[in-house]
Parts: structure tokens; sequence; C-alpha cells
């Protein structure tokens, strides 16, 4: 399993935290036949190095048997959290960006977790008319209380997470400290989700810049590098209407010939893809069976050149494969 170090803000301080690239999204724990089957996977991803999981108050009981899971293992302390809430659709009506509703996601969560600190929380998404100095006012008296050691954004543009750090700054306060966008090898039409937001050329400059951790949530798009899906096969209306077009049937066919030289799968190469960016990224999966699991374990140990990215992504014009 691949590290990556992190700087958390933690006390008002900063201190290294050593968490893994490939972090295990738990949003469809409550599909499992059982608890016990959830538990097995998540007791997998831990035997084989993984130390950091993506939860959400609006997951509700699949945030519930991670938090049973988590008091079980012992492993509290060892083990990284990121949950995520004021999400706008998670029982009541109305916007919910405000800090009542922080508050109550973040006790709620606490309690389903069975823990007393959040190592990562995350806006579950924004709503632009609210000015970003109440939320960093609200998210700092939580992180003085000890409630979180960082905050994030989710499914945030980079101009309102880079507005909101301003503000921080300005006012002596702690700002984001990471950033929680979908990232993948395929490019969306339109959002997966209403409110979501996929980094585009300006975003992924941005975190260039700064240099800001990017822990990306459909990172292998759903599946569509697994083989299951085809431009003449049309029986998924999701992945029909937010990846099929030309340019990511480019980009898997690429996909599948740089697979092909390397040894490897075309979804491990579209998870390499996450993980070589020239900053710090992470990727959140979501293996149902430990042989999924261990097919990502193995894509976050390729090594892809910034020329093999580039063709990847359809901006190299030259033809790396020539060049291997």
């Amino acid at each position: 399993m691949n590290y990556h170090t992190l700087k958390a803000v933690i006390d008002q301080k900063y201190a290294e935290k050593s968490c893994s690239r490939l972090i295990m999204g738990t949003a469809h724990l409550y599909e499992y036949e059982s608890k016990e089957k959830a538990f097995s996977i998540l007791d997998e991803y831990v035997v084989l190095g993984g130390n950091m999981f993506d939860t959400a108050h609006q997951y509700i009981e699949s945030e519930s048997i991670l938090g049973e899971w988590l008091e079980k293992s012992g492993k509290r302390n060892k083990l990284f959290i990121m949950t995520k809430g004021a999400h706008p659709d998670d029982g009541e009506p109305g916007p919910r960006l405000h800090p009542k509703a922080i508050k109550n996601d973040l006790m709620e969560s606490l309690e389903r977790l069975r823990t007393d600190y959040i190592d990562f929380y995350a806006l579950h998404r924004d709503d632009e008319t609210v000015e970003v100095g109440e939320i960093i006012e609200t998210l700092n008296e939580h992180l003085n209380a000890g409630h979180i050691h960082a905050i994030g954004a989710s499914n945030w543009t980079h101009l309102r997470i880079q507005e909101a750090n301003e503000y921080a700054a300005d006012h002596g306060l702690i700002g984001f400290t990471f950033n929680s966008p979908n990232l993948s090898l395929a490019k969306c039409n339109v959002p997966r989700w209403p409110g979501c937001v996929s980094v585009n050329d300006d975003m992924l400059d941005w975190h260039i810049g700064t240099q800001m951790p990017l822990f990306s949530w459909s990172s292998q798009a759903g599946g569509f590098f697994s083989g299951r899906f085809s431009p003449d096969v049309q029986d998924n209306e999701e992945m029909v209407r937010v990846y099929y077009h030309e340019g990511n049937w480019e980009r898997y066919k690429r996909a599948q010939n740089l697979a092909e030289l390397k040894g490897c799968t075309p979804i491990q190469i579209a998870l390499a893809y996450v993980l070589n960016q020239p900053f710090l990224a992470g990727a959140i999966i979501g293996p149902q069976t430990k042989e999924e699991l261990t097919s990502s374990i193995e894509g976050s140990r390729i090594t892809l050149t910034s020329k093999e990215m580039n063709w990847l992504n359809l901006r190299g014009k030259e033809d790396v494969l020539e060049n291997i």
C-alpha cells in the first residue's frame, strides 16, 4: 500500500500524518448481505495496509456500520476517518450550510462512529449564497473544541475554497487543508449527482500551484474502465448520461493499450492516473469484493510518467507507446 505524507492542522499546529493513498469508501456498506461481510472487507483493507476511511452523515446506516466496526477493531488511534456533513438533501428541507446543521451533523456522526473526534471533516456540498466567513468561523469553533482535527471541502469550486482560505488567513483562523472533488481519467458530461464538482483544467492547475491535498471520490469513474461498458451497451442510464462521449472512449482505448504494455488492466491504469498527479492525491475506492480490493492495491503501485499522464488524458500529441 502506497503512502503519502499529509499535513493536517491539529490544535492549530501542523503535524505529520501518514495516511494511505487508497481511501476505503464506505457509502455502500449497508448493501452487503450481512454486517459480517462488510466487516470482512474492512478488515482485509487494514490487513493490506490501508488506514483511512471515507464516510458521511448522509450515509446513515453505512456510517453506523463503520462505527461499530471501528469500535470492535480497537484501532481507532491508528486509523483515519473522513466524514462529511451539511448536505442539502439530508433529512430537512432547504439549504443546510449553516451553523446549526453543521453542528447537528457533526455530533450525530461522532455518535454513529463511536469516537470523540474526526480526523478530516468536509462540507458535503456548497451553497454560494452563504458567506465563507460564517462557515469558517463555525468550523473553527469545532476545531478549537477538538471535535475535528482538519477541515476541508467536498464539491466546492477552487475559487470558493480560495476565498474561504483568504478569509481564514485575514482573521487568524484555520482554513481548508484538503479538497475532495471528483477526479478521474474519465471526464463527466454532467455532474453525477446534483451539486457535485469534478476537477477541470483550472482546478487541476490550482492544485498544482497550491499543492493542496486532494481526495477523489468516484476515482475509478463508477467502473467505466472495467470492461463492462461500451458505446453499444446502453443499459446503465447513469453511466450513459455521465460518462458516454467520444473523448472518454478514446481515453479507455489508450488505457487498454497502456495496460497491455504494463501487464495490468485498464481500470488499474485509470486509478494510477489519479494517484500520479503532481500534487498529493488520494483515491476513494469502493471495492465490493476482496478481488476488487487487491486490484486497486496493485493499481496504486503503478507509476506513470508525465508523458503517459498527458497522453491518457488526450493532452499529449506524441504517441508514448512508441517510446516504451
